[in-house]
């Protein structure tokens, strides 16, 4: 087997986005060992002050997002008529397509609001396909608990340690894979992964022992291509998202929420939105 390793970690920073909703941003991920992902947000906001006005109406064209509450909740809106609130747990995935328009507003609970949000980016094949929009319940998820760990597994097929199976969000097959998962102080879990694969670790809380350099909370790992990747975790555990995700390997142009591959197919895709072309 070919062992994977870290090339590079990236931490993420305070930000805004929407109305004032304040969120960590991993930046600059538009790099080809990250393709197929766009962008990661991690939101959390222990006082109401901190949830803003929420994300008001804005367009997307040509990618997908997808949105996991570990606490508090998001209610969707858009302009195709779907309407969502999710809790605790739970997962919103939206296939952006030829255009749509929504609206995501936030709810804290007694633990206030934990969650993410990313952005992953379509084929040129599929940039105008129709739109469409899932929610998941965490009670759908697929629950996992092994030795030294327990996962959410959230979209794709995974294999950690001696278990192999699939998340309920199949829409993002074989675009992208997600799972969360938790591993007790000290424990190790090994990965089996497609060699060509992005596979990226978002650290949340506690920490992975990769390398010289331990990889902390707020810290997104990037790892170089193979087939297996052994896990660590810190004296406190770790606790992370894993992203996997089959390269789409065409030119990005980006402008905002509009996802294309050309400078000129963001254009149109402006020209529409202004004219009333995404509903």
């Amino acid at each position: 087997m070919n062992d994977r390793s870290v090339q590079e970690i990236r931490r993420a920073r305070p930000a805004q986005d929407g109305d004032g909703v304040a969120i960590q941003r991993v930046t600059g991920m538009r790099h080809a060992a990250m393709d197929p992902f766009l962008m990661l947000d991690e939101l959390r906001a222990q006082r109401r002050e901190d949830l803003g006005g929420g994300f008001p109406p804005h367009p997307h064209r040509g990618m997908q997002t997808l949105t996991y509450m570990k606490h508090g909740g998001i209610i969707h809106e858009d302009s195709r008529g779907n309407r969502g609130e999710i809790r605790d747990g739970g997962v919103q995935w939206m296939s952006a397509g030829r255009g749509i328009i929504h609206s995501e507003m936030p709810t804290a609970d007694t633990e206030g609001l934990h969650g993410f949000q990313l952005w992953i980016n379509l084929p040129a094949a599929e940039k105008l396909s129709e739109p469409r929009y899932r929610d998941i319940p965490a009670s759908a998820l697929t629950h996992v608990e092994g030795d030294g760990y327990v996962a959410a597994v959230i979209a794709g097929e995974w294999q950690l340690g001696e278990w192999l199976g699939h998340g309920p969000l199949r829409e993002l097959v074989p675009r992208a894979a997600l799972v969360d998962l938790t591993l007790h102080p000290r424990a190790t879990l090994a990965l089996l992964v497609p060699p060509g694969d992005a596979l990226l670790a978002y650290v949340y809380a506690g920490s992975l022992d990769q390398s010289a350099q331990p990889i902390t909370a707020g810290e997104l790992a990037i790892t170089t291509h193979g087939d297996r990747w052994s896990l660590r975790a810190g004296s406190a555990g770790a606790s992370l998202l894993l992203l996997r995700g089959e390269p789409v390997a065409e030119p990005v142009a980006q402008y905002g929420p509009f996802v294309m591959n050309t400078q000129a197919e963001l254009e149109q895709a402006i020209r529409d939105y202004q004219s009333g072309e995404f509903g």
